[in-house]
């Protein structure tokens, strides 16, 4: 249990609380277990309901809070507060390495990529949907497949494009980027090559730059590709790899009013796909010299580990689950998951260290063993806080006793 309150010390639960006016001044909440409660008991059960978070908390707690009591903390303070933790966790949880040793010389590799969340139709001007009425929200991820963890985070309507939500800057120095066509874009990869990072992204069938150079020599009488366009060729082509030099020409952000046009030599490698009989076409800046085009393919598919991670939120916390329609809820339910997610990771880190070095945890199948065992591991550690829940039998009786005393039973109906 040590290693979880390592991550967050009670301390610091209730005095950031305290300073977003989480709690109240009775004091009647005890914020340590109200944390841990959302965090085991969304990891726990077939389903995510606010009644079994309040069940969770009255377990543990010293003393149990009425159902009113419970759904008048759900504040956008609240909200805020989670987020502010997940925040704090992404700095702290890491898992051993478990990229291949090719991957040695990059800092991290890093996949991004964003998934739709459904949500209440009356939350569509919160967050509008691309379409129809039912609200939606697009929750983008940076993924780092490294360290088996979220780097970073935000959430928008589902109109945003996952695009927009990617910053470049000096943070991708020897880091290795995968993104999907979502994200492509020139500026986008010549501004990485600047910052002395790396990427790789599928090249979209809409934009055709010119070969510059071939990085391969082909015997016979195979067809010159230099100042040929990739598109205009790919289909006349029967090798196994493709491997050139392309020019792209892209316009610079604005400055002073004007935009002014740039151009980039950036690698292009096909890879022939038998099955379909066509080439899988990628980009990048990774140099022949130490990536051959199989060598890309194989990087590139480290990109599903981005969509076992939205599989893992979506099935294990039921992430897509948000029958509320207020949003500062939907905050709170999601910001929930992440920290269960994030907590999740942080206990397989433990048990890897613990475990023999020969053995290997797959990640969903740590998630379902976590989610097993989500509420023994909240009433152990509310035993090392040195909470004294109330009895059993006491606590079945509130939960199961009729809330609304005005509102017949069906039972009283017929008597």
């Amino acid at each position: 249990m040590r290693r979880l309150t390592t991550l967050f010390s009670s301390e610091f639960l209730e005095e950031h609380a305290e300073e977003l006016g989480v709690v109240e001044r009775d004091r009647k909440l005890q914020i340590p277990a109200f944390v841990w409660a959302f965090v085991f008991g969304f990891a726990a059960g077939e389903s995510r309901t606010l009644a079994g978070f309040r069940r969770s908390y009255n377990a543990t707690a010293d003393e149990p809070i009425s159902p009113g009591g419970f759904y008048n903390r759900l504040t956008p303070s609240l909200a805020e507060y989670l987020c502010d933790l997940v925040e704090v966790a992404l700095d702290e949880v890491a898992v051993p390495d478990t990229v291949d040793a090719d991957f040695d010389r990059f800092r991290d590799v890093i996949v991004a990529d964003g998934t739709i969340l459904r949500l209440h139709r009356f939350l569509a001007d919160a967050y509008e949907p691309r379409k129809g009425e039912q609200g939606g929200a697009r929750l983008h991820l940076l993924h780092n497949v490294t360290d088996q963890t979220i780097d970073r985070f935000s959430v928008t309507d589902e109109k945003a494009h996952d695009s927009t939500e990617f910053d470049t800057g000096p943070w991708l120095k020897d880091r290795l980027v995968l993104f999907d066509q979502a994200y492509f874009k020139y500026r986008r990869f010549a501004l990485i090559d600047e910052n002395d990072g790396y990427f790789v992204s599928r090249l979209k069938s809409n934009v055709n730059p010119v070969i510059t150079g071939e990085l391969r020599e082909w015997r016979g009488d195979a067809i010159p590709l230099e100042g040929e366009k990739v598109h205009d060729v790919v289909d006349d082509l029967y090798r196994q790899y493709i491997d050139v030099e392309v020019e792209a020409e892209f316009q610079r952000r604005e400055y002073a009013g004007t935009q002014s046009w740039d151009t980039k030599t950036f690698r292009v490698v096909g890879v022939r796909n038998k099955d379909a009989d066509d080439y899988h076409l990628y980009i990048t800046n990774l140099p022949r010299e130490e990536f051959l085009p199989a060598d890309l393919a194989t990087i590139y598919r480290c990109r599903w580990e981005v969509e076992l991670l939205f599989r893992e939120l979506k099935t294990q916390y039921s992430l897509d689950e948000f029958s509320t329609s207020k949003k500062h809820v939907v905050e709170i339910l999601l910001y929930a998951a992440l920290l269960s997610l994030l907590v999740s990771r942080d206990l397989l880190d433990l048990v890897t260290e613990q475990a023999d070095d020969e053995l290997v945890f797959p990640p969903e199948r740590w998630a379902a063993t976590f989610r097993s065992h989500a509420q023994l591991i909240l009433h152990e550690l509310g035993e090392h806080l040195g909470y004294s829940p109330p009895p059993l039998l006491e606590r079945l009786i509130d939960d199961a006793q009729k809330i609304h005393q005005q509102r017949p039973i069906l039972q009283e109906r017929l008597a």
